[in-house]
């Protein structure tokens, strides 16, 4: 069996949420990472959609950002933005929204604006883009990043994009659409909601990962499924195509899009 990183296990662990076929609204950084791993994998029909107007992109390396010429030249088409959220995305034929976070919280709460306080902050984020939208109106959504007690947080510093609310009903109380957050992939574990409450609890436990390790990473209690499973760890053929990824990327960028 190949060697792998915890990065690599959280990035080949979200690649197989998308399934063929689906059409997917992608974020730049891990989501876009993921994404395409799962495009050049297991979904090869994946349709790949980003916030700038690309239908159906196949980047040959990671885009450094929406506007990104890679992501329009391999696309099957490019409209407006408007387009891509009117039509597609509160049309509701986005299949999946895959996001990442800068805190997540246990309803699935996503904050990419402030650390701190709003009009002081410690640290200021780069904002919310697409990312209230796709939260509210995508049929699912999958949340990738990496799990510490400093993302992984009891109290949002802001509420950029809503998950679950406050838990329970509030979702649909809000009158979003979209089905919320399906799972939150870490470098540790894959968290689900639970059902009636919709906190976020383990489900799999990555290979060699201890539940203790997920507890001391998390600013919250976490609460584990009743029977949590162990990840299945990476296929060769699924590092070989990550790291082939990575590889282009850097040679064409200088770096492998998306580690941090």
């Amino acid at each position: 069996m190949m060697t792998y990183t915890t990065n690599e296990m959280m990035t080949v662990a979200a690649s197989r949420r998308l399934g063929n076929g689906s059409v997917c609204f992608v974020g730049i950084g891990l989501p876009s990472k993921a994404a395409n791993l799962a495009r050049l994998t297991h979904a090869p029909d994946v349709v790949l959609i980003y916030e700038s107007g690309p239908i159906g992109a196949k980047p040959s390396v990671l885009p450094l950002s929406i506007g990104d010429g890679e992501l329009a030249e391999t696309a099957d088409t490019v409209v407006p933005t408007g387009e891509i959220f009117r039509y597609w995305l509160q049309g509701g034929r986005i299949d999946v929204g895959f996001l990442g976070a800068a805190q997540v919280d246990r309803y699935g709460n996503i904050n990419t604006t402030v650390i701190g306080d709003y009009h002081q902050p410690k640290v200021r984020l780069p904002g919310a883009g697409g990312a209230p939208e796709i939260a509210g109106s995508a049929r699912q959504v999958l949340i990738i990043l990496k799990q510490s007690h400093r993302t992984f947080v009891d109290k949002l510093a802001f509420v950029t994009s809503v998950g679950f609310g406050e838990g329970g009903e509030h979702r649909k109380q809000l009158g979003l659409p979209g089905e919320g957050p399906v799972g939150i992939i870490t470098d540790l574990c894959i968290m689900e909601p639970e059902a009636g409450t919709h906190e976020f609890v383990v489900t799999s436990l990555h290979p060699g990962v201890t539940r203790e390790q997920v507890i001391e990473n998390t600013g919250w209690a976490i609460r584990f499924a009743e029977d949590v499973a162990t990840t299945e760890a990476p296929r060769a053929e699924e590092l070989q195509a990550l790291r082939a990824l990575e590889a282009r990327t850097a040679a064409a960028h200088g770096q492998s899009g998306g580690d941090e």
